[in-house]
């Protein structure tokens, strides 16, 4: 009796910790060396750091314009969701960053053109500067598939 109480009780803590455990995404093609993770998933939930339009695997911006780092930047989020095992359809928040809030309006046009239907809580802020001379950013936080 005392073993399968043991057994029991040892379930109980492994199973809820297990389910908790940090995984890093990094897909092919990651720029190494930077101090942070592109993607890190615990349990469900899968936490995104922030994307620039910036081509994959690359320093260097698809597009200068507002637009075309969108495009990019959202293109780079759906690609890095998938790598963790959800989807755009599962993301639960964003939080858009811009140089320039005069470029509110174009951001909005195409972002929502990516969360067409339920689309997820978000925040957008404008700021002095992002990396790589970036106009925008986009992080999100998704639940996945268990």
């Amino acid at each position: 009796m005392k073993a399968s109480a043991l057994l029991a009780l040892g379930l109980a803590i492994a199973l809820p910790v297990a389910a908790q455990q940090r995984q890093v995404i990094s897909p092919p093609g990651t720029a190494v060396g930077l101090p942070f993770s592109p993607a890190v998933r615990v349990g469900n939930m899968v936490y995104l750091s922030g994307q620039i339009g910036n081509r994959p695997g690359t320093r260097e911006l698809a597009d200068t314009g507002i637009t075309g780092q969108t495009r990019q930047a959202l293109e780079n989020v759906k690609a890095l969701l998938a790598a963790a095992g959800s989807s755009l359809d599962r993301v639960v928040k964003c939080t858009v960053f811009l140089v320039d809030i005069k470029d509110y309006a174009k951001m909005n046009e195409l972002y929502a053109t990516y969360f067409s239907k339920d689309p997820p809580a978000r925040s957008t802020v404008a700021g002095s500067g992002l990396a790589l001379g970036a106009r925008v950013e986009i992080e999100c936080l998704a639940t996945a598939a268990g």
